[in-house]
């Protein structure tokens, strides 16, 4: 059992069902449709703590250092890995094998859905890939999407909300995502 009183499958685990999922939303995208799914956010928040770091060390050491920029571009491995393999999520893995453990960050287990948070994932690190392919030929244009992609973050740390989450669910209410 983890913490909140989960079966814990493995460290990768972010998400655990406490009831079954209702079969269809009444308001796509509405969190309280989705009664009993369970969303660790101290992962979400080391995460989005993670890609603002890596960012910002790549960003503000590439004056000193330009091989550091080389970072931008394993970040943008790293959070689509992640997307698509939550096992392969690096700093999501940092939290659940490293800080939560030692008792370092305390679980905050919140009634959510997984999908908006990797969809917002994907979308940054598409952006950052986007941004990897233009350090070379005009750094500047790569580091302002690199520094887009920490300062959505950053928002995201700080106040809470997720551009890409509402990205998502606007998606989602207009059809285009089908509702999960």
């Amino acid at each position: 059992m983890d913490r909140v009183g989960q079966l814990d499958p493995g460290a990768h685990r972010e998400v655990s069902n406490a009831t079954t999922l209702q079969e269809t939303p009444r308001n796509p995208g509405d969190p309280s449709d989705f009664v009993g799914i369970v969303v660790d956010h101290s992962a979400l928040k080391v995460n989005q703590t993670g890609i603002v770091a890596t960012v910002l060390v790549a960003f503000a050491g590439s004056a000193l250092y330009q091989p550091l920029l080389v970072l931008i571009p394993l970040l943008a491995i790293v959070l689509l890995l992640g997307t698509f393999a939550p096992q392969l999520a690096l700093f999501k893995q940092f939290y659940f094998k490293v800080l939560k453990p030692r008792g370092i960050v305390k679980p905050r287990p919140v009634q959510d859905r997984p999908q908006p948070h990797n969809f917002a994932q994907g979308m940054g690190g598409v952006v950052l890939a986007i941004a990897s392919i233009f350090l070379i030929p005009v750094p500047v244009v790569g580091l302002a999407l690199a520094l887009l992609v920490a300062v959505l973050a950053f928002v995201n740390v700080a106040f809470g909300y997720c551009l890409g989450c509402q990205i998502f669910y606007q998606l989602e209410r207009r059809g285009v995502l089908k509702p999960s």
